[in-house]
């Protein structure tokens, strides 16, 4: 099935992202087109069209996740603003029949992304 799936998970307290605002671009050549924005669910997956590939075209995208809001949200004590106020990750389609899953495990100090399966 094609699409972009997300899934994030605070590993310095071992629960799911709930609540954190995630926001997808495709990047064209002097702009940035908003494919949309959702919240994180209760078991840590963004649901959004894009999940089964609505709006998803071959190219670059930018994923923006709102860590430090997040955080603060849920009584971490990180500054503001945060180390890791905002975490952008670039990636490309090439093929946009294809499904890319996006699994991300972070903290308030750094993230691991990776494509999943």
């Amino acid at each position: 099935m094609p699409g972009i799936s997300i899934h994030v998970v605070d590993v310095t307290r071992g629960v799911p992202a709930a609540g954190m605002r995630v926001d997808v671009y495709e990047r064209m050549r002097d702009a940035r087109r908003h494919v949309g924005h959702a919240v994180i669910a209760e078991d840590g997956v963004l649901r959004h069209p894009m999940n089964h590939g609505t709006g998803i075209n071959a190219g670059t995208y930018d994923v923006e996740f709102a860590i430090g809001a997040w955080y603060r949200a849920q009584h971490v004590d990180v500054g503001n603003p945060a180390f890791l106020e905002v975490g952008t990750f670039r990636f490309a389609i090439v093929d946009p029949e294809e499904h890319v899953h996006l699994p991300i495990k972070l903290s308030p100090y750094g993230m691991s992304i990776w494509r999943g399966r």
